[in-house]
């Protein structure tokens, strides 16, 4: 399940941090419990094991298991849960859905960047109608286009006003 097949014969002394993490993620497994409690479940995974073990979350979750994630991977906690609380101090200042905290704190814009690199960020609102927008859509000098959304990063420094790490 998390690609320790071939080391069942190795000692656990001997596995990588790494391979300890999955170990221990897939112990919790075990008993097929109807609750988990996850503490920085990708902590020390390379990407491959990271998605591994996020999918066997999203399939738990699929499954109607309830998961609490302890993360201070934001990236893993937009992909992997419904609700998201940021905790400080041992209070709770903001708790919803990533999508609805990401559109609450939401920059409201739209970057451009052109295939010489330059950069036009352009607000929402009236985007429709705005000239330099339509302008520039039109040409076929468009390398991206993005919407500029809050990340949870972003989210979690503001409310917290600590940084990640």
């Amino acid at each position: 399940m998390v690609g320790l097949k071939n080391d069942a014969n190795k000692k656990v002394s001997d596995f990588s941090k790494g391979m300890k993490m999955r170990l221990n993620f897939v112990r919790s497994l075990l008993h097929n419990p109807e609750i988990l409690f996850l503490d920085e479940p990708t902590s020390g995974l390379d990407p491959v094991n990271a998605k591994l073990v996020k999918d066997i979350i999203l399939d738990q979750k699929a499954k109607g298991k309830t998961i609490f994630i302890t993360t201070h991977q934001m990236y893993d906690a937009d992909e992997l849960c419904d609700r998201v609380a940021f905790i400080v101090e041992g209070e709770i200042k903001a708790m919803d859905a990533p999508f609805n905290l990401k559109l609450t704190n939401n920059k409201q814009c739209v970057e451009l960047i052109l295939k010489d690199k330059t950069k036009h960020t352009f607000d929402l609102k009236n985007i429709g109608i705005n000239e330099t927008f339509l302008s520039l859509i039109k040409s076929d000098e468009i390398e991206t286009i993005h919407s500029k959304e809050a990340t949870l990063d972003e989210i979690f420094i503001k409310i917290t006003g600590k940084s990640l790490g």
